[in-house]
């Protein structure tokens, strides 16, 4: 402080301050976090009733990381002989994860899950948070994590949630994508490149929300803080109940009106005629308008057509007025005879065979959402995917890479870790809040 103040300020030494000053106040911080925790502990230890089979073995330390440092902590150890496992109440009472308190769990998974390798989490969280803490360290945390958050979005549900509540309209959201991954995670998997071997694997991720109202232009409003998410890396007719099974804990039952948003593809169609069969089901019209540019560039020949982007606007003006038919009609008879023909029909044919399902006039006149931005926007982030990060066309991920979901609109929302000593106070999939982005 004195040699700051006795030398001439310079943008380095207000960086080498402001690092200073932050190391200092951790101090006192991590000491009173232990001394807060150590006499929480002790209080656990004294009115834990060891269950049939325990025996107390003593009491034993363990270094505690946290946000502001590290501490030792004391607390009791049983063993079950019969069962050859241990069990540390303290630890599990106190939601401590491989000796990581909770706040730092949350913030190495969330690192762990947003950055391209675990040493980008290491030099970040160094960075931005004076937190030290190896790749290695941050490796061992998430994989666990991620691999219980899966585990516990796939379980069955019997019944709603407690608070789930009669709602008139509830939306059900399934998509799909190939998602990149390292080569050593593909291994004897089939795939599209020239030799047979494989660049992706199809990722399925979902989510389910409640309406109760429009706004004052009468555009639909999702209800706050009733978005979840589910995923998977498994096959369609596994993901379809792990979807159905979040629905039924949101209260699927006790919804006048379902809605089904999918991107078209004949899979999801079909895993919504088994999972929702009372569903509306809708093609989000973001997935909609992307094959509409798809008929026009094969029809027109390239996005660089002077008639592109105007033709483009004009499909969308007309698929919201239900105008869909005319449209195949109009493309049909546009290129009938022409060398084009048989590529203009392949790419009509998600139209022709989604027509019941791009009645959007009508559904927005029904005070539907007609689009996926709520799904669509955090798959751009992360998601649970079977204990693994996914990024979406952005980075190869590692298959073992757990993760968190993240909001459609990242700066509105939060992100939550999955607490797994509260299995059933929040959901893993991390609730998402904002706007629907389409």
């Amino acid at each position: 402080m004195a040699r700051f103040q006795a030398e001439a300020p310079t943008g380095v030494a207000v960086q080498q301050l402001e690092v200073l000053v932050r190391t200092a106040l951790f101090k006192p911080a991590n000491a009173l976090i232990g001394a807060l925790l150590q006499g929480a502990a002790d209080r656990i230890d004294a009115a834990y009733q060891p269950k049939p089979g325990q025996a107390r073995k003593g009491r034993e330390s363990l270094q505690v990381n946290s946000i502001f440092g590290s501490f030792e902590l004391r607390r009791d150890y049983y063993y079950h002989a019969g069962k050859k496992q241990g069990h540390y109440p303290a630890d599990a009472a106190l939601g401590l994860e491989a000796g990581h308190t909770p706040a730092l769990a949350r913030l190495v998974c969330l690192e762990g899950a947003d950055e391209t390798s675990y040493q980008k989490a290491e030099n970040h969280l160094r960075e931005t948070g004076g937190i030290h803490i190896s790749a290695r360290q941050i490796q061992r945390l998430v994989q666990p994590v991620g691999q219980a958050a899966q585990s516990w979005q796939e379980r069955e549900a019997l019944a709603p949630l407690p608070e789930a509540k009669a709602v008139p309209i509830m939306y059900v959201n399934g998509d799909a994508s190939d998602v990149p991954m390292r080569q050593e995670e593909l291994a004897g998997r089939a795939g599209k490149q020239p030799d047979g071997s494989a660049k992706h694997r199809m990722a399925y991720w979902g989510c389910v929300f409640t309406q109760h109202q429009r706004d004052e232009q009468g555009q639909p409003v999702r209800d706050y803080e009733s978005t979840t998410y589910v995923s998977s890396f498994g096959p369609i007719k596994d993901f379809g109940p792990v979807l159905r099974q979040e629905a039924i804990r949101h209260g699927l039952a006790l919804a006048l009106q379902v809605v089904l948003l999918i991107d078209g593809a004949a899979g999801l169609a079909h895993m919504g005629r088994l999972c929702f069969p009372t569903a509306i089901q809708m093609v989000d019209f973001y997935h909609a308008l992307e094959h509409a540019g798809q008929v026009l560039v094969v029809l027109l020949g390239s996005k660089e057509h002077p008639e592109y982007k105007r033709r483009l606007g004009r499909w969308a003006r007309q698929l919201l007025k239900d105008r869909v038919e005319k449209l195949i009609a109009e493309v049909r008879k546009e290129c009938a005879g022409t060398a084009r023909a048989e590529a203009v029909e392949d790419e009509l044919a998600y139209f022709v065979n989604n027509v019941k399902r791009m009645q959007y006039g009508t559904f927005r006149r029904q005070g539907f959402f007609i689009g996926s931005g709520v799904v669509e926007g955090a798959v751009e982030i992360r998601l649970y995917i079977a204990g693994c990060t996914v990024r979406r066309y952005r980075r190869y991920v590692d298959e073992q890479e757990p993760a968190c979901c993240g909001t459609a609109d990242p700066r509105a929302g939060r992100l939550r870790v999955h607490d797994p000593h509260q299995p059933d106070a929040h959901h893993p999939a991390a609730k998402c809040h904002g706007p629907v982005s389409h």
